[in-house]
């Protein structure tokens, strides 16, 4: 039997400090900032910000966007604010409809979200000239820099930001941070310009933050660095394989710059600079998806998304922020960066879904899930992860061809922490990993999880707990460590961990704990339940003069921030241990009811308002809710009737004609075809009937295709597009007038066998599958959707 991996926690290498910000400069009631951690009321926490861009939004989806985002965990907003969208001709500003900006952040307040407003000017986020306004691009000044005209001009939109935004800006209001200019690497003096600018015009937050990558020279102590990292990007060439900056993101490291995100925009390599101490760890960009370039489409899958995510927690961080969380839609054309605008890459003219955990039109992508369990982790667990450091395995891969050595960690404080197995990576699979098992040197004494070596499947990402008192009636139980994920806590005090496909689940605790429920054991002190379906374990507390018994103030207590003791079913005095099975890992929900933390089961998009739990579905759907003992279904009321999905019979209109091998290419990487040469290419279907609006449910149409480029048209006008990488393309039709009826259509230009295009895996399978030109509308089926309630109290 092989040895275990061993480990000694380590302590804070240097002493906590408290910069300036939040502490001395733009104070806010409740809010400090340290060198570890941020703290709100005076309890270490770990924020999660996902990026929603209201101007690629519908208004009258920003609620429902929110909402979902705030049932994945995401407790704080970050938006760009895109000067080109307000002011595309100069003096005619638009702040209404869509680009009511301080409707947008009104609405996050009301649904209890902070907001990170990223005012730039320069933004990039794949928009034509960074989002700078055509007028301000060619203007005869150097921009982005302390050029008087530059400024003079910055000045202005900073001081109409300000009118709209500056009453939410004060110390009562939701805007938690600012960030400047984006990706602005050799400027740190025009950042403290920047910062100075926005406060004159009354913008204010008690954080300020830069992009730390690609060796951002940063101003010392003005601005909160945050880094980012991507599993694969659209940012290296079509032929170029994946890269080793994508490879690192997989894999525990205390290196948090990434020199190559954005590198074709810099045109310059750099090296990797040291993350400055005086501020914790913190990101703003860890991919929730990808955008979709011409000549490089990649798909991150929910476990690529969610093993990056987890690679950082495991690595210390402080702050996970995610780009995009949510997709959207440009709002007009020409808006995107492309070739034609000095860019490196081609972008769709409108799509901008970017196989974000909530996409463009709505739905939940499979990340949604992956990410969510993550977050609930956040929520129950934060306030004592932040304070424990991460400490590193001696042995760490050797590089990015390193698929062999164990990806692991511990976070630790005390006797208390948790094990992080980051065992997924894509593209270059990883093993099994052999006989696993992990020795933990503690002050109290070693620690050996789980009982005996085990194999670790690829695909595991795990958080495994160790030191945990769980809550009973009266005192604790110590669970010594499990093998399964800790997940929360609930207001009962029970203690709910997530099981790992494939990996046995075992509970440590002291064998003079008496164990019941739906474990067995498998050894002194050691109980073993199905990973697949779970269980729920009593933990009885030993004889009071037993260490098994603790006070609640001993080590981490599992049931921290749970309200009240033991429910009335815990007549029996016992601690409670839920284990969710792996079966159950992408329907589980923890979401935040009248009473407290809730469980919830659901396989489809969910949320909580106004006491209640609403459901979006086109079809009645399933809900559980854990009651403290048992899954009792939750019965549901639907908003409206007539729903249902159905395929939409469609009409060939043309064929299409032979599709061109190249559209031309600027630095090596293959342009898009302009939209004259789709029209005059392109196959084209016009769907026979795809509904009328209704009040009280939503229609979205989902096209099965394959091929290059596709529109989709209503009385002949191009209203949306997409680069065909393999998935199904949704569309939220009744955001687009005239939408309904026989009035929709679809255009498919079939894509060439020698494009110089990148293709995942299952979509290039397909094209080296096909003759010629590759070419088809598979299917196109429409769901009308409402949304069904229940009380949750």
């Amino acid at each position: 039997m092989p040895d275990p991996l061993h480990i000694r926690p380590a302590a804070w290498t240097v002493p906590s400090t408290r910069p300036a910000m939040a502490n001395e400069v733009d104070r806010r009631p409740g809010l400090a900032l340290t060198s570890r951690y941020l703290e709100r009321d005076g309890v270490p926490w770990v924020p999660v910000s996902g990026e929603v861009h209201y101007s690629r939004v519908p208004r009258e989806r920003w609620r429902e966007r929110l909402l979902l985002a705030r049932s994945g965990g995401v407790d704080v907003v970050a938006t760009y604010v895109l000067w080109i969208h307000h002011e595309p001709v100069r003096g005619q500003v638009r702040f209404d409809g869509d680009l009511d900006v301080a409707a947008f952040v009104r609405t996050c307040a009301e649904l209890g979200l902070s907001v990170v407003l990223r005012v730039g000017p320069w933004c990039h986020a794949e928009v034509r000239n960074g989002g700078l306004p055509d007028w301000v691009q060619d203007a005869p000044l150097a921009h982005r820099t302390d050029d008087p005209a530059y400024l003079d001009l910055v000045r202005g939109w900073f001081g109409r930001l300000g009118a709209q935004l500056a009453g939410l800006c004060g110390p009562d209001g939701p805007v938690l941070g600012i960030q400047l200019d984006n990706e602005l690497y050799d400027q740190p003096g025009h950042l403290v310009t920047l910062k100075r600018l926005a406060r004159e015009a009354g913008l204010h937050a008690p954080v300020w933050t830069a992009t730390a990558w690609g060796g951002a020279q940063l101003p010392a102590g003005e601005v909160l660095p945050l880094y980012g990292g991507y599993g694969d990007g659209f940012w290296v060439d079509a032929d170029e394989g994946w890269h080793p900056t994508f490879r690192a993101h997989y894999r525990v490291s205390h290196t948090w710059d990434d020199p190559g995100i954005g590198a074709d925009v810099r045109g310059e390599q750099v090296r990797a600079v040291e993350r400055d101490t005086a501020f914790p760890p913190a990101t703003c960009e860890l991919g929730g998806g990808m955008a979709t370039t011409y000549h490089r489409r990649p798909v991150p899958s929910a476990l690529d998304v969610a093993a990056v995510a987890h690679a950082k927690i495991a690595s210390g961080s402080a702050w996970q922020g995610y780009y995009m969380y949510a997709g959207g839609t440009n709002p007009a054309p020409d808006l995107q960066e492309s070739h034609a605008t000095g860019y490196p890459n081609d972008l769709p003219t409108y799509d901008y879904d970017f196989h974000a955990p909530v996409g463009a039109a709505g739905l939940l992508a499979p990340s949604h899930a992956a990410l969510r369990t993550q977050h609930a982790f956040l929520a129950a667990f934060g306030p004592a992860l932040a304070t424990m450091p991460a400490t590193l395995p001696a042995d760490l891969p050797s590089g990015p061809d390193d698929v062999a050595t164990p990806r692991w960690s511990v976070r630790a404080d005390g006797g208390a922490g948790f094990v992080f197995v980051v065992h997924h990576q894509p593209h270059v699979p990883l093993p099994t990993l052999p006989a696993f098992q992990v020795h933990v040197d503690l002050p109290d004494g070693p620690l050996v999880l789980p009982s005996r070596p085990v194999d670790v499947p690829a695909g595991t990402l795990a958080r495994w707990p160790f030191g945990l008192d769980v809550p009973a009636p009266d005192g604790s139980v110590r669970l010594r460590w499990a093998t399964a994920s800790a997940l929360t806590t609930l207001t009962d005090g029970t203690l709910v961990l997530l099981a790992s496909a494939g990996v046995p689940v075992e509970l440590g605790v002291d064998p003079q704990v008496r164990v019941t429920g739906g474990a067995e054991e498998v050894a002194p002190g050691v109980h073993a339940l199905d990973e697949r379906h779970g269980g729920l374990v009593l933990l009885h507390p030993a004889d009071p003069a037993h260490p098994a018994r603790r006070t609640r103030a001993a080590h981490a207590t599992a049931g921290a921030g749970a309200r009240g003791g033991a429910s009335p079913g815990e007549a029996d005095g016992a601690a409670r241990v839920l284990v969710v099975g792996a079966a159950d890992a992408d329907r589980v929900w923890v979401v935040d009811g009248p009473d407290g933390r809730a469980l919830l089961r659901c396989a489809e998009p969910l949320w909580v308002e106004g006491g209640e739990v609403v459901v979006r579905a086109s079809r009645p759907p399933r809900v559980d809710r854990w009651t403290g003992d048992a899954w009792l279904p939750v019965r549901t009321t639907p908003d409206a009737a007539g729903v249902g999905t159905g395929r939409v019979p469609t009409v060939p209109v043309r064929a299409a004609a032979e599709p061109r091998a190249s559209y031309g290419a600027r630095e090596g990487r293959a342009s898009a075809p302009a939209a004259g040469v789709v029209a005059e290419l392109a196959a084209e279907h016009r769907l026979a009937d795809v509904g009328t609006p209704e009040p009280g449910t939503r229609r979205v149409l989902e096209v099965a295709w394959a091929g290059d480029v596709a529109q989709l048209l209503v009385d002949g006008r191009v209203v949306a597009d997409r680069f065909w990488d393999g998935t199904p393309w949704h569309v939220d039709l009744d955001v687009l007038p005239g939408a309904e009826a026989d009035r929709v259509a679809v255009r498919l230009l079939p894509l060439h066998r020698e494009a110089a295009v990148w293709l995942p895996p299952d979509a290039a399978d397909r094209r080296r599958s096909s003759d010629g030109p590759l070419g088809a509308l598979d299917a196109a089926t429409l769901a009308r959707s409402t949304t069904w309630r229940a009380r949750l109290a």
